[in-house]
């Protein structure tokens, strides 16, 4: 139900209030946008999805016409709050690419899911709202077919770089948007215009080419969609730019000059966890389920699982140039999942001589999996079959 109509006073107090508590919350910055309002291309976005730039997000074709304007989502919202929260790194976060024989987890995902940090500050703020106005509310942390990073720009928060992700004049690339859809007419704040002028530091920084065009991304290329949303094998031809990246990438954010404006995160839950700064990949290689669930409690690398992240493990490993790494990454040839047993026969090729990848190609016997013995041929050069299951 739409609420009653609201005088210019109780307005001003209302957004008063909301700034107020937003920031006593942790939230760097919010603004307010028309429900009614669409602020980005429905024919861009079918574009993307025509193109199959989108991968196996299938979610993303399924939700098009959903994401076309708030007021499809929910047709009596009248206005819509977009927060952002600050998570700036402490130091470069690019440091640890330097360490290959280490880890390198995105910096959002260095301690606690976003998810669960924002969403209960933001029902605190909506429901105080809510109280005060009299009117209905629904809150979204990204987990809703709500085009988060357009309405951010049409509130003012920022705008959409060439990397397509929302770059602010005070904060950077480094911020988590949320957004509270509600039936109470609020101003409208003025929105932001592009700043990126003739930069293209975010598109030359990424390793594997992921940017067709300034303001365009091809996700099957980019190393956050083949790290985390990508279910099957890392593609072969993108294994050696991955480098020791196991969860995500942050090149494009951190190549962006707006970023000297950027700030530390101040919630403690959004500082990295030190054994996230920069962990050896030797500590992951014998990870089981229970371990793996057990260390990366609370964080968002949990949502991809064991043979998942063994995977983009494994991958890394390939990459560090430490034959020390070879006899776990053996053991991991009989491992229960074709996913970990591929990626580690990839890794063991490129840090193990021929001879020894063929007598470990013997003793792996019967292989039941089709991409495992894909790996394997391709490991042991034209000619070599193994036998299959």
């Amino acid at each position: 139900m739409r609420s009653a109509p609201l005088s210019v006073q109780q307005v001003a107090r209302l957004k008063a209030f909301l700034h107020t508590e937003a920031e006593r919350l942790g939230f760097c910055a919010l603004a307010v946008t028309p429900a009614r309002s669409a602020p980005f291309s429905r024919e861009r976005l079918a574009e993307f999805v025509d193109l199959g730039r989108h991968g196996s997000m299938q979610w993303l074709a399924e939700t098009l016409d959903r994401r076309a304007e708030p007021q499809t989502l929910w047709p009596e919202a009248r206005s819509v709050i977009v927060l952002a929260m600050n998570y700036g790194p402490d130091r470069d976060p690019l440091e640890n690419l330097a360490h290959p024989q280490n880890a390198t987890v995105s910096v959002y995902a260095r301690n606690r899911d976003y998810h669960d940090i924002i969403k209960g500050k933001l029902k605190e703020l909506a429901g105080k709202f809510a109280s005060r106005a009299g009117g209905d509310v629904k809150v979204f942390v990204d987990t809703a077919p709500v085009m988060e990073k357009p309405l951010a720009q049409a509130a003012g928060l920022g705008w959409i770089g060439k990397h397509t992700n929302l770059v602010s004049r005070s904060h950077g690339s480094w911020i988590f948007l949320a957004s509270i859809f509600t039936t109470v007419d609020l101003a409208a704040d003025a929105a932001e215009v592009d700043h990126c002028g003739s930069c293209r530091a975010c598109l030359d920084a990424c390793p594997t080419d992921a940017f067709p065009a300034p303001y365009q991304i091809d996700a099957r290329r980019c190393i956050s969609y083949l790290t985390i949303e990508n279910k099957g094998p890392i593609p072969r031809e993108f294994r050696t730019a991955i480098g020791n990246r196991v969860y995500g990438c942050d090149d494009c954010l951190a190549a962006c000059p707006w970023n000297k404006y950027a700030q530390a995160a101040s919630e403690a839950k959004l500082i990295a966890r030190e054994d996230l700064r920069s962990p050896p990949l030797s500590g992951f290689l014998a990870m089981d389920d229970a371990a793996f669930r057990a260390f990366f409690s609370g964080s968002p690398v949990k949502r991809i699982g064991r043979d998942r992240f063994l995977r983009n493990v494994l991958v890394a490993v390939g990459n560090s140039g430490e034959p020390d790494l070879a006899p776990p990454c053996e053991a991991l040839l009989s491992d229960a999942s074709p996913l970990v047993r591929g990626s580690a026969v990839w890794a063991l090729s490129q840090l193990t001589a021929p001879r020894r990848m063929h007598e470990l190609a013997a003793q792996a016997g019967q292989e039941p999996d089709a991409d495992v013995r894909q790996e394997w041929q391709l490991a042991l050069g034209a000619g070599n079959e193994l036998e299959q299951g």
